[in-house]
C-alpha cells in the first residue's frame, strides 16, 4: 500500500491547500464566529467549492460524480483543516453521501447524490444521543404502523443540523437500547412536522445541533438500508468518516506544527533565538515524530478505502488506529501550540487558541482515542 501521493493526488492537493489559503484563511472562521452567521459557512465559498467538484469527489459518476476516491476527499479534507475551513464538507458530502451510497438503493442513490454534488442538498447524520460517542446505544424508536414508521427520539450534536434539509435518522425498530440488531436509518425530511432543531453554537465554531423528534411519521420508502439490520453499513459508513476527519485534524496538526517552527525562528528571548533552546528543539522533534506517524496512518486508511481488495475488519481497524492516533496528536500539538507562542499564545486576537479549540472537539467527535483504542482491542479479540 502506498504511503505517497500519486501525481494527480498531488496536483489535487497543491490546487486545494492554494484554493483554502487564498479564499477561506482563518480570517473567514473569525468573522463568522464574531458575526454569529445564521448559516455558520460562507455560502459563495461552498459554492465555489462544488463548482470545483469537492461535493462528488468519492461519489460514483453514475450519481453525478467525479470516482476520485477517498483517497481523493481526504486530501480537500486535509487541506480545509489547514485553515479550519466551515463547509458542510463533513456533514453532507463524507457521512450524509457517504451513507446514502453505501447503504441506499438505488433509487435513493439516483434522486440524491446528484442533488448533493450539485449543492442542492444539505444532509446531517442524527446519530449520538449522550454526550459521549455510542453507534449501538439508541434509544429513539421508530415504530412501524402500517406502511408508516413513526419516530420519537432526540439526537444530539447533529453536524450542520441546523441547515439541513435532510435527516439521516439512526433508529432503534427493535431490541434492548444497546443492542446492535435493531437499529435501522430513515431518510427525514429536516421540515416534517415533529422535528424540533435548535443549534448549538460549538466551542469551536463548527456547526451543531440538537434535533428532537416528536410522533415524526414517515414513509416505509424512508427505510435506509434493511429494517433492524442497519448497525453493521451504519459502522463501515462511520469507519470512511472517522478517516476523513483524521485527514481534516492532520490538515490542522501540521497547520500548528508550521506554525510554531517559524515562531521559533523568528522570536527573541534573553538575546538569542528561542529555536536554540535545546529544551524546545527537544518537544518539537517529538511533534514532528509523532506527525510523521500520522501521516503514515492517515494515508494507509484512505488507501485501504480505496482498495477493492480490503476487508471491511481491515478499514474497520484502520479507522480506530487513525482516529486514536489523530485524537492524541492533536491534543498535543495544539497544546504546544499556545504552550510556545507564550502569553500571545492565550489571546483571542491570535490565531493559534482556534486550533486548541478545534481539537478538543475533534477529539470527542465520532470516538474519542479511549473509545477507539476499546474498539481496536476488541476487533483484535485481546
Amino acid at each position: 500500500m502506498a504511503l505517497v501521493l500519486n501525481e494527480d493526488q498531488q496536483l489535487l492537493k497543491d490546487s486545494a491547500k492554494n484554493f483554502c489559503q487564498q479564499n477561506s484563511p482563518l480570517s473567514v472562521l473569525r468573522r463568522l464566529r464574531d458575526s454569529k452567521d445564521e448559516a455558520g459557512f460562507d455560502s459563495a465559498i461552498w459554492q465555489q467549492m462544488l463548482e470545483l467538484g469537492w461535493a462528488g469527489m468519492a461519489i460514483p459518476e453514475a450519481y453525478g460524480g467525479f470516482d476520485f476516491g477517498y483517497g481523493g476527499l481526504g486530501i480537500v479534507l486535509e487541506e480545509s483543516g489547514r485553515t479550519l475551513t466551515s463547509s458542510p464538507l463533513i456533514s453532507t458530502v463524507l457521512l450524509g453521501a457517504t451513507a446514502i451510497n453505501e447503504i441506499g438503493s438505488d433509487s435513493q442513490k439516483q434522486q440524491l447524490l446528484p442533488k448533493i454534488v450539485a449543492g442542492e442538498l444539505l444532509v446531517s447524520l442524527a446519530l449520538d444521543e449522550d454526550i459521549s460517542h455510542g453507534p449501538n446505544r439508541i434509544k429513539t424508536t421508530a415504530v412501524k404502523n402500517g406502511d408508516l414508521f413513526t419516530i420519537d427520539g432526540a439526537k444530539t450534536f447533529v453536524l450542520d443540523g441546523h441547515v439541513a434539509d435532510k435527516f439521516i435518522v439512526v433508529t432503534r425498530t427493535s431490541g434492548e437500547s444497546s443492542d446492535a440488531h435493531g437499529i435501522s436509518l430513515f431518510l427525514v425530511d429536516a421540515n416534517t412536522a415533529g422535528i424540533t432543531v435548535t443549534r448549538t453554537l460549538m466551542v469551536d465554531n463548527r456547526n451543531s445541533a440538537k434535533v428532537e423528534f416528536s410522533n415524526v411519521s414517515v414513509p416505509a420508502s424512508a427505510l435506509l438500508g434493511e429494517e433492524d439490520n442497519g448497525f453493521s453499513a451504519l459502522d463501515f459508513v462511520l469507519d470512511i468518516a472517522r478517516i476523513g476527519l483524521a485527514a481534516e485534524m492532520l490538515g490542522s496538526i501540521q497547520e500548528v506544527f508550521d506554525r510554531i517552527i517559524e515562531y521559533l525562528k523568528q522570536r527573541e528571548q534573553f538575546g538569542v533565538l528561542i529555536g536554540s533552546f535545546q529544551g524546545l528543539q527537544h518537544r518539537a522533534a517529538n511533534m514532528y515524530s509523532e506527525i510523521e506517524l500520522c501521516k503514515s496512518v492517515v494515508r494507509a486508511a484512505l488507501g485501504a478505502l480505496d482498495n477493492k481488495e480490503a476487508e471491511r475488519k481491515e478499514i474497520a481497524e484502520l479507522a480506530s488506529i487513525a482516529k486514536a492516533k489523530l485524537s492524541e496528536v492533536f491534543f498535543l500539538v495544539s497544546n504546544e501550540g499556545v504552550q510556545m507562542h507564550g502569553g500571545i499564545g492565550m489571546t483571542d486576537e491570535f490565531d493559534i487558541g482556534f486550533f486548541i479549540k478545534r481539537a478538543r472537539v475533534a477529539q470527542q467527535y465520532l470516538g474519542d482515542a479511549a473509545f477507539h483504542r476499546d474498539r481496536y482491542a476488541s476487533l483484535k479479540n485481546f
